[in-house]
């Protein structure tokens, strides 16, 4: 059974990328600053948030500090089973199946504070791995094919 994931480009405090898996119901979640890579050489840092709602991926627009755009989304397929029970054991892989994100990717937690664990997300060497950095070279939105400028402007 596919399940849904979601990569929302934020600005607030500091410009992040929300990477978000459906687990159990709600969409755990995390803040990558540099956004996810497809060169398995860029292990980048994710910091665990709190869960949110399946609601909060279909989220695009301005916000009181900025705004949201719908960087990437598609689903996903677990390559750990129970895929939840592997990430509280602190390292999960995955499948995407996303319109920018595509192929095997791992999230390993490499420690931080109870309060804001932090994780590697690491694209895994497979034939989707190209090496390229989709944050700078598709920018736009999936949904509104806006940039994250244009939705604060509007």
């Amino acid at each position: 059974m596919a399940r849904s994931f979601v990569v929302q480009q934020h600005q607030a405090t500091t410009l992040h990328y929300d990477f978000r898996l459906e687990v159990g119901g709600v969409l755990r979640s995390w803040a990558v600053p540099k956004g996810p890579s497809m060169d398995p050489a860029e292990k980048r840092l994710a910091v665990e948030v709190e869960d949110h709602s399946l609601a909060h991926g279909a989220f695009e627009g301005p916000t009181g500090r900025g705004g949201v755009i719908i960087w990437d989304r598609g689903s996903y397929e677990p390559l750990d089973a129970p895929f939840a029970d592997a990430l509280d054991r602190g390292k999960a892989s995955f499948r995407l199946h996303g319109e920018k994100l595509h192929g095997a990717f791992t999230l390993v937690r490499t420690g931080g504070s109870e309060r804001k664990p932090q994780w590697l997300l690491i694209k895994q060497r497979d034939d989707e791995a190209d090496g390229t950095g989709p944050v700078a070279e598709r920018p736009e939105s999936v949904v509104s094919g806006k940039t994250l400028d244009e939705v604060q402007r509007s």
